[in-house]
């Protein structure tokens, strides 16, 4: 739980992060869909049917949750270890292209699915980067994933569709973060007048 009161230079200031719930809209709506698939499988596949998947869900969960527990551990120690001011140098609202392709990078290179990178990209985040570096980061993570070029797209695919679809997709994660900054930008300038 976080204290309602910062300090700052021996200085008590309340806390101006806006709490957050446990339990979400989102989670809701989730829990919704889960709960209404759950009672269709039992009433139009009965009982053995809903049991096996339900199981089956189970066990992916149980799989799952060492690999979330350690995704958010190390994007909470990321945000802890990590300088800010350098964060903010190279991948902050103002680090430009370069900053967005560094971002894009880290997202290319990161080899685990998104109970890693999701975390990773939050810490980075809470580290200093801004929205758009986070963008690029999982756009990149998603459009130019060395892991699953090499080891699938290259083993199953003509290695020229290959090249053309990594160098169709380097310069979304880019202009993806180009566009988010020029959007905030614009809504601060409304904002302000």
């Amino acid at each position: 739980m976080r204290p309602a009161f910062t300090t700052t230079q021996g200085v008590m200031s309340p806390d101006p992060r806006p709490r957050r719930r446990l339990f979400d809209g989102g989670f809701f709506f989730v829990l919704a869909i889960a709960l209404c698939s759950g009672t269709g499988v039992l009433v139009t596949q009965g009982w053995e049917r809903f049991r096996d998947i339900l199981l089956s869900d189970l066990g992916l969960a149980l799989l799952l949750l060492p690999k979330i527990a350690a995704g958010v551990l190390l994007a909470t120690a990321l945000a802890l270890v990590l300088p800010k001011d350098k964060v903010l140098r190279h991948v902050g609202p103002e680090s430009g292209i370069r900053g967005l392709a560094i971002a894009a990078t880290a997202g290319a290179v990161i080899p685990g699915g998104p109970a890693v990178t999701f975390p990773l990209t939050l810490g980075l985040m809470s580290a200093g980067a801004d929205l758009a570096a986070g963008v690029a980061m999982v756009t990149g993570w998603i459009l130019l994933g060395l892991n699953r070029t090499i080891v699938w797209e290259l083993t199953f695919l003509p290695p020229d569709l290959v090249l053309l679809r990594v160098l169709l997709s380097l310069p979304v994660p880019i202009l993806l973060g180009l566009g988010l900054r020029a959007a905030v930008r614009h809504r601060a300038r409304r904002q302000a007048e």
